[in-house]
Order: C-alpha cells, then structure tokens, then sequence
C-alpha cells in the first residue's frame, strides 16, 4: 500500500478501517453522504476501491460502523435503566450517562444534522430514532401533561443540539457538556416534580 503521508485527512491512526472511517465521516459532513462516493473515499486515504472494499462493501457499511460504539453503549443504558425504578435519581443517573456517551461523538451529531434528509432514510438513522424514542419512554411518564412530556423530550435534544450549536462557541468542552447536561436535567426535575397540572 502506498504511503498516505500526502493524504490532507487521513489521520495517522495505524488501524486502516478507523482510518477509513474518519475520512468518511468528514467527507460525508462537508460534502453530504449522498454525493460522496467509495471512489471518493479512497481517493483521499490514497487507497484502491479494492483496498476499501476488504473493509466496507458499501457507505452504508461505513455509516453503521460510525455508530456502533454509540448505539451499543446506548442499548446497555437503556437495559440498564429498563431494570431500575422510575424515580428522579434513576432519570437524572439516565442523563448523565447518556452525556458521557455523546462526550466523543461531536462529529457523529454534525453528520446527522447536515445530513437530516438521509438520516430519515437509512436503517441507521431509524434505529438511532427508535433509541431515542426508548430513552424518552424512559424520561418521561406517559401520563403526565403534555408540557411535561415535552419537557422530557427537550432535554434530550438539548444535549444533541446543544453539542452542535456550541461547537463554536468559545470555552472547554467539558464545561460546554456540563452546562448541557444541567440543562437537560433541570427539564427533567421539572417535569418529574410538576403537580398534576403541569403548571
């Protein structure tokens, strides 16, 4: 294999698939998934198609690799939340581990929002929704008045949005998860402990 040493994105990270996922994951950002092609790929990492094909046969292949350790540690939040109480302490404990795992995937959430339309379209975007929607269930009580159902709802996307809207913003980025985080689980207390008329 040709050295990429040239190569403006690829990272010098020994292991060719992680490779060839972050290359994806930035050309899919900037340029869109669906104008960016397999030859594309290659092409920046300096790689034949063949050579990407022995990892990923298709971009599909690429984007559910991308989300693998996210939704994965997902999927163990909410076995872990399913077996506990529906008290305020596990909803709170449910924020904050679900925070610590969006603390590395910044470039996942860009890749969603300048790409809503495919998200819609892909197996990966409807699981991640699907998720999403088993970690409100979790959230919120279904009984509760619609405010406070929103509530629920709201804080989740703060923490999603949040983590897009604040990328420029100037401060560090555990500060920026935290002021996230609190958000969230004010929205969450609120909802938790307004008196039967949601006011």
């Amino acid at each position: 294999m040709s050295s990429s040493a040239g190569a403006p994105r690829a990272p010098r990270r020994g292991n060719t698939r992680q490779r060839i996922q972050d290359v994806a994951l930035d050309l899919f950002a900037e340029r869109g998934y669906e104008k960016t092609s397999l030859r594309e790929i290659a092409e920046q990492l300096e790689v034949t198609k063949a050579a990407l094909y022995y990892h990923f046969k298709t971009k599909e292949d690429i984007l559910d690799s991308l989300f693998e350790d996210l939704t994965r540690t997902i999927d163990e939040l909410i076995e872990w939340a399913a077996e506990q109480p529906r008290t305020l302490d596990t909803k709170q404990e449910i924020l904050r581990r679900y925070g610590d795992a969006l603390a590395g995937a910044e470039r996942l959430f860009r890749f969603m929002q300048e790409n809503q339309a495919t998200m819609r379209e892909l197996r990966t975007g409807e699981d991640f929704k699907a998720r999403m929607m088993r970690l409100l269930d979790l959230l919120r009580d279904p009984d509760a008045p619609l405010a406070d159902q929103v509530r629920c709802f709201s804080a989740l996307f703060s923490m999603h949005a949040g983590m897009f809207v604040l990328k420029d913003v100037e401060g560090d980025p555990e500060e920026k998860r935290k002021a996230l985080l609190e958000v969230a689980t004010e929205l969450v207390v609120r909802a938790h402990t307004a008196p039967e008329t949601g006011k």
